[in-house]
This record gives C-alpha cells, structure tokens and sequence, in this order.
C-alpha cells in the first residue's frame, strides 16, 4: 500500500513505486526494487490516487496498459503483473473535468467502483456496527472489557452529528 498524498517529492513517489537504479540520483547507493515489481503476482493499493501528480499518472498509466514498470534512472522495462486498487476522498470525476487528473486513466481505474458513502449518510445499522467493531478492537488494544455503553442518549447524539472527519472521528470518538 502506498499513500500517493504522503510524499512530499514528486520523485519520491516515483521511486517508491517503480524502484531506482544505482546513481539514479543523490544518495542511490544500490537498485531498489519498487511496489510494483515486489508485488508482482500481487495487488497494490494506491491510497489518495487523487492527489498523484501528472508525471506520476503518466507513469502508472503505462503500468496499466503496458504491463510494465521502469526504475528511475534505468531505462530497462520490467514485465509485471499487478492487480491495482485505488482509493481517494476526491470525486476524480470532477478532478477529470477540471483537468488535473487523466481521464484515460480514470477510466483504466474505473473497472469497478465502490462508493461508499460518508458515514453521516449511513444507516443506524452500520452506526451500531461500526460502533460495536471500535469497541471490541479497542478493548483487545487497551486490555478492557467495556460493554453495554450504547443507550438511546448517545446513540441519538452520534446520528445526528454530522461527522465532517467520517469514519476516523467515529473511531476517535469510541476511544476516548
């Protein structure tokens, strides 16, 4: 898994994904393998694809059509077969629509969606699941055996906050 909007370089980002070769740059003592070329037979998750720069979507776009990867400072093509997940907070549709994310590769990325919708539309049903879900992980992290905390008051109160840090606040939130 990578998070796309952690890295502050660009080519950092690249290397990280697509590996480097010896002397690619300052600091290159050795090649590195990428993501992509370690978790060839296997999946990676690009976290926060909406926030990967232009160059970087050029890149993983060849990854998709191509099937392939080059290090950085290599100049080498290396065969891969990676299944790609991708997530984001933004509508991509409207970042294609603006013009900062690549429509060909939104539609490379789009072979299955899944909204999921924020956590002030989901139904009392997923708020008392997900609620349950937190206070049994936190109860296996913290060594408690806390129960029966959820009565109407607080139940009421958690369906009609608004939620505007979704589902992390939640979590946030159980733990205190």
């Amino acid at each position: 898994k990578v998070n796309c909007g952690a890295f502050p370089e660009e080519n950092l980002l690249i290397s990280e994904l697509f590996g480097h070769g010896k002397n690619a740059f300052t600091g290159a003592t050795e090649t590195r393998k990428g993501i992509f070329e370690t978790a060839s037979g296997g999946t990676v998750f690009l976290d926060e694809i909406g926030e990967a720069t232009s160059n970087v979507q050029v890149k993983l776009l060849r990854v998709i059509q191509e099937g392939e990867i080059t290090r950085l400072g290599s100049s080498v093509p290396i065969k891969i077969d990676t299944r790609i997940i991708a997530a984001t907070n933004k509508s991509l549709e409207e970042e294609v629509k603006v013009g900062r994310f690549r429509k060909d590769l939104y539609y490379r990325l789009n072979v299955v969606s899944i909204h999921l919708p924020p956590l002030r539309e989901r139904t009392e049903d997923d708020l008392k699941r997900l609620f349950g879900y937190f206070v049994n992980n936190f109860n296996k992290i913290h060594k408690k055996l806390i129960s029966d905390i959820l009565n109407e008051e607080l139940f009421k109160a958690f369906k009609e906050y608004n939620w505007p840090g979704n589902v992390r606040e939640f979590e946030n939130k159980i733990e205190r």
